[in-house]
């Protein structure tokens, strides 16, 4: 299936809907999985009947859910042998503009502290309880994955490495809250450039990131992140000041 290389991300984010709220929640945690990457552009969702098991949402309810996205230019329907679900590319930086337009509904100092306090937490939990040889190589895979990554799939992989970090923290809650916020956050770093420079001691933190995990210095891998999130917020702060 297409989206193997997110399937940690997905489970985390796909998770039994409440009674009451499936529509909504279920366009939620669908919206989650584009806005963060885990099914890259151009390839395909989860088929009907696994989106619905692990919604716990009919297929009539998930259709409707699919025919939001469509209307929204998220994705494509398409039919035949190879057919299903299709992610449709996003358009590239927007602009300052539609950055104001977008973080009129978001309080962003919010949303960037509480982003600070669950990677922060997380990356300390990761570092205490060191990762046995199977989660640091899947944190060694996700780090090079970043390395290579051509500048137009940089920020999907960037999410993937966050996203697993959290998600080896080892609080299914935490890495639940933290997807929801980094798609709130992608929405916002959509609409401004990729500069070089700022991408270069992005991956120089990660690095540092990675190491001290590995090494179990929870201190310097607290450290460490702090510094990356706060370098994040005051890109941001900057294109809106």
């Amino acid at each position: 299936m297409a989206h193997t290389d997110g399937e940690g991300g997905l489970g985390t984010v796909l998770r039994p809907v409440r009674a009451g709220n499936g529509f909504e929640e279920a366009l939620e945690q669908i919206l989650q999985v584009v806005r963060l990457g885990l099914v890259p552009a151009g390839e395909r969702l989860p088929s009907e009947r696994e989106l619905a098991d692990r919604l716990g949402i009919s297929r009539v309810t998930l259709r409707e859910v699919l025919k939001v996205l469509q209307d929204q230019g998220l994705v494509e329907s398409r039919r035949g042998r190879y057919g299903g679900t299709f992610v449709l590319p996003r358009s590239g930086a927007a602009g300052e503009d539609e950055l104001r337009r977008r973080i009129k509904g978001v309080d962003i100092e919010d949303v960037l502290r509480f982003r600070e306090v669950l990677e922060v937490g997380a990356a300390g939990l990761c570092a205490t309880h060191a990762p046995d040889d199977e989660r640091a190589a899947r944190l060694r895979t996700a780090l090079a994955a970043t390395h290579d990554a051509p500048l137009t799939d940089y920020r999907r992989q960037d999410t993937l490495l966050h996203l697993t970090l959290a998600e080896l923290c080892g609080s299914p809650t935490l890495a639940a809250q933290y997807a929801a916020v980094r798609a709130t956050l992608n929405d916002l770093l959509d609409c401004i450039p990729l500069l070089v420079r700022n991408l270069e001691h992005s991956q120089r933190q990660h690095t540092s990131l990675v190491e001290a995990v590995l090494a179990g210095d929870a201190d310097g891998a607290r450290e460490t992140m702090r510094e990356h999130c706060g370098g994040t917020a005051a890109l941001l702060r900057g294109f809106l000041t």
